[in-house]
Parts: C-alpha cells; sequence; structure tokens
C-alpha cells in the first residue's frame, strides 16, 4: 500500500505539466489581455509597450518555458485586476472554499446514509416511495432557487441567520445546507441501489441464518460493503465543490475560489485562471489518492500492486 501511495504521488508531476501546458495554450488562445488591461484610448505603442512588458511578443514555447520556471517557484504571475500575487489570491480564497464543500458534505451524508439504508430495508414499501419522491424533488431543484428560498425564510421572515457573507456558524449553515441538498439526494439514490445488490448476497444471508440482529447484519456486513461506490462519488463531488460553487457563492455572497475563478476567466486574467487551476488539479489529484485510500480499508480485498 505504501509503494502504490508513493507511485501516485510520483504520477502528480506529469499530470500537472500536461494540465499546466493545456491551461496556458487555451488561456492564450480565448483572448487578448492586453486589450482587456488597456482603456479604449490606448495608443498602438501602450498596446506593444505593454505587450513586450508582459512577455507576450515572445514564441508561445518560450513564454511556456518561463511560466513553467516561475512556476516550480511557486510564481503564476501578477493578477492585474487585482495588482497581487496570482497564487496568493487562489490560497486566500481556498480556505472559504475548502469550509464549504467539507460541511455540504457533512449535511449530504447526514441526510443521504439514514435516508439511503432505510429506502434499501423499505424496499417496495410506502416509506421507500416518499423517500425516493424527496430525492427526485431535492435533485431536480435549482442552487440558487434553494438558497434564495432559505434566505427568505430564514433570513427575512424569521431573522434566525445572517443573509450572506462568511463569519461564525451561522454564516456557513444556509450554504452549506443548499448545497448538501442536492448531493444528499444524488448519494440516497446511489446508497439504496448499492445496499439493495449488497442484501442479496450469499453471505448477508449467512449471517441471517446465524441468528445475527438486524441491525448488527445491516451496519456490519451490508452497510460497509456498501460504501465503496459512496466513496467514489463522495470523492467526485468534493472536488467539484472546491472549485465549481460559483451560483451558490453568488447568491449567499461567499468569498470562494469558484467566484474568484470565474471573475478571473471573464477578466481574462491570465495569472489567477493559471493559478486556480492548478491548485485544483492539485487536490484532485490527492483526493484520487486518498480515496483509494479509503477503499482498502472498507474491503481489505482490494490489493494494490
Amino acid at each position: 500500500m505504501g509503494k502504490y501511495v508513493l507511485k501516485s504521488l510520483l504520477q502528480i508531476i506529469p499530470v500537472l505539466f500536461i494540465v499546466s501546458l493545456i491551461v496556458f495554450i487555451l488561456v492564450r488562445v480565448t483572448g487578448d489581455p492586453v486589450a482587456l488591461m488597456l482603456p479604449e484610448t490606448a495608443t498602438a505603442e501602450d498596446r506593444a509597450v505593454l505587450t513586450q512588458a508582459l512577455g507576450l511578443d515572445q514564441p508561445l514555447y518560450t513564454q511556456y518555458v518561463k511560466f513553467l520556471g516561475s512556476a516550480l517557484q511557486g510564481d503564476f504571475g501578477q493578477s492585474f485586476r487585482y495588482n497581487q500575487p496570482a497564487l496568493e489570491l487562489v490560497l486566500e480564497r481556498l480556505p472559504a472554499s475548502f469550509e464549504l464543500a467539507v460541511a455540504a458534505m457533512f449535511f449530504a451524508v447526514l441526510m443521504a446514509v439514514p435516508l439511503g439504508v432505510i429506502s434499501a430495508v423499505k424496499r417496495n414499501t410506502f416509506t421507500d416511495l416518499i423517500i425516493s419522491g424527496i430525492s427526485v424533488i431535492g435533485k431536480a431543484m435549482p442552487n440558487f432557487w434553494m438558497g434564495i428560498m432559505l434566505i427568505l425564510l430564514f433570513s427575512v421572515m424569521l431573522g434566525v441567520l445572517p443573509v450572506s457573507g462568511r463569519g461564525g456558524l451561522s454564516h456557513l449553515i444556509l450554504p452549506a445546507f443548499t448545497l448538501g441538498v442536492g448531493l444528499a439526494a444524488q448519494m440516497t439514490r446511489l446508497i439504496r441501489s448499492s445496499m439493495l445488490e449488497i442484501l442479496n448476497q450469499d453471505y448477508i444471508r449467512t449471517a441471517r441464518s446465524k441468528g445475527l440482529g438486524r441491525m448488527v447484519v445491516i451496519v456490519k456486513h451490508a452497510f460497509r460493503n456498501g460504501l465503496i461506490p459512496v466513496v467514489t462519488i463522495m470523492s467526485l463531488q468534493f472536488t467539484s465543490l472546491i472549485g465549481g460553487t460559483l451560483i451558490t457563492e453568488t447568491v449567499f455572497s461567499w468569498p470562494g475560489l469558484g467566484q474568484l475563478l470565474v471573475v478571473a476567466v471573464n477578466t481574462h486574467d491570465m495569472a489567477i485562471v493559471q493559478a486556480a487551476v492548478f491548485v485544483i488539479a492539485v487536490i484532485v489529484v490527492v483526493t484520487n489518492i486518498l480515496t483509494d485510500v479509503a477503499y482498502r480499508l472498507l474491503d481489505p480485498r482490494i490489493k494494490y500492486d
């Protein structure tokens, strides 16, 4: 297992190299940053001076070599919009996105696990029908609508939770719950399907025939083995939450990475885009490694050779 983790960590190097190359090329072919940085009254001489100052007059391969050399030192350039180092801005926003992602995942697991297990155990009953219906509704509701409704209820009408911003725990509840509902709906259906498959296995019937209690069979034998697909979807959703919660961040004015990245794309702030994608790529790779480790802990039969 240790060798597998070490090998996976070494694989981060070529992955990040490929990501950096793709992002570098895409950022530079999607528009002219000089046109965005200068006013409409700028002369051709002004454009030429700024182009030379940014190094955009050099061949692409030369620009990439310089970019890669700086990136290895943690320097992704200066954001022309915020006039700060790009990596510094990204790392400032990352804790807010991470906090929101963890809280949303917590709410999702808290709702999905009991509902998915109950739905599987009560298969084809009225309880199963109600839980399945709730899951469909939760998945169908847009995040922005859910967020606005929660604000109207808990902030405007009841006045018990703040409307927006990042502060204490009270500021985190509404945006985290908004994201968690959609995740919970997806995870509930997955847990139900996984549990139904496990409950029909021979070893479950054997455990029941030994006289083990119903809860012991469900929790100790069935639920643990049914967690592998759930862990997979959790890892995928967690990484998407880190960089893609723009709508929820906008509704609740949450200062996260998603909002920063979209603004950078719209203003063609190349330094921030490159730094943000690099950081997100590292998070994705590390999350995948941790997911593989979790597989091994959940099912000792899984081997990594």
